[in-house]
């Protein structure tokens, strides 16, 4: 009560003093301070938020109703230099007392630093938002506007400033719309016979629609639908404003009657102007400069060669070889010109990670004398052919205190003169966790060490031809990945060694395919020893029934050397007491003290030690697909759908079954020793945001995926497995500690093989760079159709739907420009693994919330 009364206290006084700062007071006598802006449409108040982006003014922002950054702004003095200077001069000795204090140096910096940080708050701040009555009447044209752009023709608006005695004053816009216009026609005058033939065959996918309110936009739209017609049918010199639209309105009974108006081409001769109609253009010649650079313009090509219709050469002698060149120019010799076939040509070749982005030219063919044929060029320069690159970085995690990371990578082009790219990376790192085995006795006690071999090839590597499949726009990649590693880390550590084989195309800028035809990865556990020393909570649930069920002088336990035998200080020796009661517990005969509660208990620990234990072998093929419609980093009005599927097993199982190979003990298939995983994964991925403006944003986000176990598996691989917390996920958990089911992620590392995650998040702008953020996040894993038998952990009816947890609570952005640094802070609105009246916001304080650092937005 005490700690609520203090914050309650607290945000009173910080309430007061914000509402007592004056808002007014950089605000001139005889101006007023905009307190709010109110549209009324036809008389009645409105909301719209697309009318009030017309107004050239607003109110000064403001955070939970007080506009904090205009009393920021208002700390700051008019001319703190001044001020600085007449402090200091105002008492003959208080400049020669500081001097000898400090130095003079030392009080010009002070009044420099005075001055920086006037400058800050001014910077950081906002200045009074003062009605200038001009900007309201340009609000009142661009209203005006508006409604005209979107078929008001008749609009009318005025508006009204009401002042009031505090310096303040309220702005309210009028606008009487009237009778909106609909289009009743389109009528054509095209002069070319070639672009009106064109127009007639395209009159379908016409942005005009009979019957439709007039919109400004949609004629705008047509015109860029006309050009890129044009422009993609062999018209090489038609532009945009060739087009021309009028509207007749006139006692037409609030009817549009369009005219579409397209002159043929204006050329220039001298002191007169002709018109000339519009062609089809072909290309006639595509000629390739594979090492251009401006030293060499002038200089005439030493090598070339001739491939299928295009011309290749090169300043020195060419590296390349002609198909890997010529398949990635859209450009044919034969065809029409079509504007989309460049900016296809740069794309393709920009992929290539060969060439810095080209330059690519058309000129009229001399040798044509109707004028119709094109000469493509299209000049090239090369990167360098190695490149090398140094990563270093320090982390923390719940696993690990502290930690560093470091890395390089080489990457080589044109490995074997297709426009190849060979990438040699290696990484390691050293981290401190008191949860490894030495118990924290050495600081560095935890390490990882790897490397990478890539090689990329601008093709589909495949028996059989694919180009009408996947053609060569699609920019379809062939890579071939292989990797080892080796941790040491908090106990068991592992080898790690992976292997894929993987094509990647995008049919458009918005979709991308990528099957992975092999993806084999083979996890070795070379301490497992130590098993009970890194997962406590299971030992210690293991040991706690031991404990009640064995006598002291069990062959299991390890006693204190004191002399005596006393089962309070009796613990199972690890790992040979604790699985040699697991062995007994489970065999034919166990202690007959054993409940059936107590073997259960005791059959899920050894279920998830033999699981995370166990040496895995996955050979699994995947497709993924992801739209993805977002047009650059800066846009926030955009949504991106990932679904993916893998199967593995399937061909280790066939061979296995065709070959006649004998199941061992556990009549499961082995290759090399080792029990190969079978399973079938999907997981859909969907985020989307919306833009509202002024640099809110809201974002969403929902993602489920399941793998189920058949065949020679029946469970999943760790290293395959859902987890659920963490500052990507549900932020009211710490990464691993969420799930599943109800339990209440008692064990270490927790993970299953079903997942559903839901998150929202209300982004917003507070300070200059700084912005906030409040979310909810929902989400849970559970185990399905696989070994665990648990009923709080498994899903095993529509009802376990309820078990999904629910994590609430505010967040801290600031943006760097290259990245952002984040700060959440989650709480457990909801906890299903608390009791039926304790699981709605018991976990609602700052001592039980999580705190989540983060590089970059989490969705």
């Amino acid at each position: 009560m005490k700690h609520f009364l203090t914050k309650i206290l607290l945000i009173t006084l910080t309430s007061t003093f914000l509402f007592s700062c004056d808002a007014v007071k950089r605000v001139p006598e005889s101006e007023y301070l905009l307190k709010k802006n109110q549209i009324y449409v036809d008389s009645a108040k409105t909301k719209n938020p697309k009318l009030y982006d017309q107004l050239y003014q607003k109110p000064n922002t403001k955070l939970l109703g007080i506009p904090i950054r205009l009393h920021i702004y208002n700390l700051a003095s008019v001319n703190q230099d001044s001020l600085y200077q007449d402090w200091l001069t105002r008492k003959p000795k208080r400049e020669k007392r500081l001097t000898r204090f400090l130095s003079k140096k030392q009080v010009n910096r002070l009044g420099v630093g005075l001055s920086r940080i006037n400058d800050w708050l001014k910077s950081t701040g906002e200045p009074p938002s003062i009605i200038d009555e001009s900007k309201v009447k340009r609000s009142i044209k661009r209203l005006q506007a508006y409604y005209w752009n979107n078929g008001w023709f008749n609009i009318e608006a005025d508006y009204k400033i009401n002042t009031e005695d505090n310096k303040t004053a309220t702005v309210d816009y009028y606008v009487k719309p009237h009778q909106p216009y609909f289009i009743d026609s389109l009528n054509t005058r095209i002069e070319s016979k070639v672009a009106d033939s064109i127009y007639k065959l395209n009159t379908e996918k016409s942005t005009i629609v009979s019957g439709k309110q007039y919109k400004t936009l949609d004629i705008e739209a047509e015109r860029e639908r006309l050009t890129s017609l044009y422009r993609n049918s062999g018209l090489y010199h038609f532009e945009k404003e060739f087009i021309k639209f009028d509207a007749d309105t006139i006692n037409t009974g609030h009817k549009v009657n369009l005219n579409l108006l397209i002159k043929n081409r204006a050329i220039t001769y001298g002191d007169s102007t002709a018109r000339t109609p519009f062609k089809v253009h072909k290309i006639s010649k595509v000629n390739i400069f594979t090492d251009y650079s401006y030293q060499n313009r002038n200089q005439k090509p030493k090598d070339s060669t001739f491939y299928k219709g295009y011309n290749i050469y090169g300043y020195n002698k060419i590296k390349y070889t002609r198909k890997a060149i010529t398949n990635s120019v859209l450009i044919t010799p034969g065809e029409i010109f079509r504007d989309k076939d460049r900016t296809n040509t740069y794309n393709q070749i920009n992929n290539l990670r060969t060439f810095k982005y080209p330059n690519i030219n058309y000129e009229i063919d001399p040798d044509d004398p109707s004028g119709e044929n094109l000469i493509a060029s299209i000049l090239l320069t090369p990167r360098k052919k190695y490149s090398t690159n140094i990563d270093f970085d320090v982390s923390t995690s719940n696993i690990q205190a502290f930690g560093i990371g470091f890395g390089g990578s080489l990457l080589i082009r044109n490995v074997f003169g297709g426009a190849e790219i060979l990438e040699i990376s290696a990484r390691g790192s050293i981290g401190s966790s008191s949860d490894a085995v030495d118990g924290g006795q050495k600081f560095f006690n935890i390490s990882e060490v790897g490397a990478d071999v890539k090689l990329s090839f601008p093709k589909i590597l495949f028996p059989l031809r694919t180009n009408k499949i996947i053609p060569k726009y699609m920019s379809p990649t062939t890579n071939l990945i292989f990797g080892m590693n080796v941790q040491q880390n908090i106990g068991l550590d592992k080898q790690n060694a992976t292997g894929v084989f993987n094509y990647r195309w995008k049919p458009s800028n918005i979709l991308t395919n990528q099957f992975d035809l092999i993806n084999i990865q083979y996890v070795r556990n070379l301490n497992t020893s130590n098993y009970f020393n890194i997962y406590n909570t299971s030992f210690n649930r293991l040991n706690n029934i031991a404990t009640r069920v064995l006598e002291a002088d069990s062959p299991f336990f390890s006693q204190p050397n004191t002399g005596t035998l006393n089962i309070e200080n009796a613990v199972l020796h690890i790992p040979s007491g604790a699985n040699g009661f697991i062995a007994q517990s489970l065999s034919a005969s166990p202690d007959p003290d054993l409940t059936p509660e107590q073997l259960q208990e005791i059959r899920n620990i050894n279920e998830r030690k033999v699981r995370l234990t166990e040496d895995n072998l996955i050979f699994a093929s995947s497709y993924t697909y992801t739209k993805n419609n977002r047009e650059n980093l800066y846009d926030e009005n955009y949504s991106r759908f990932r679904a993916k599927i893998e199967l593995a097993g399937n061909v280790l199982s066939a061979i296995s079954n065709i070959s006649g190979l004998k199941e061992n003990s556990n009549k499961r298939f082995e290759v090399f020793g080792v029990e190969f995983s079978q399973y079938a994964k999907t997981e859909l991925d969907y985020i989307k945001h919306w833009d509202l403006g002024r640099k809110n944003v809201v974002a969403f986000r929902a993602f489920g995926g399941i793998a189920l176990p058949y065949g020679n598996s029946n469970s999943i691989p760790f290293a395959r497995s859902f987890f659920g917390g963490g500052p990507n996920d549900n932020r009211a958990w710490l990464v691993y500690d969420l799930g599943p089911g109800s339990t209440g992620g008692r064990d270490e590392f927790n993970e299953a093989n079903m997942k559903i995650a839901l998150n929202a998040e209300y982004r917003y702008k507070i300070l200059g760079s700084l912005h906030g953020a409040l979310f909810i996040d929902a989400g849970n894993i559970w185990n399905v159709l696989d070994n665990v038998e648990e009923e709080d952990a498994t899903f095993s009816k529509l009802d376990d739907i309820r078990e999904m947890t629910v994590g609430s609570g505010f967040g801290f952005r600031y943006d760097f420009n290259f990245f952002v640094l984040r700060l959440d802070i989650g709480f457990k609105t909801f906890n299903p693994a608390r009791d039926q009246d304790k699981r709605w916001f018991k976990g609602y304080n700052f001592s039980e919330a999580v705190y989540n650092f983060g590089i970059n937005y989490p969705f």
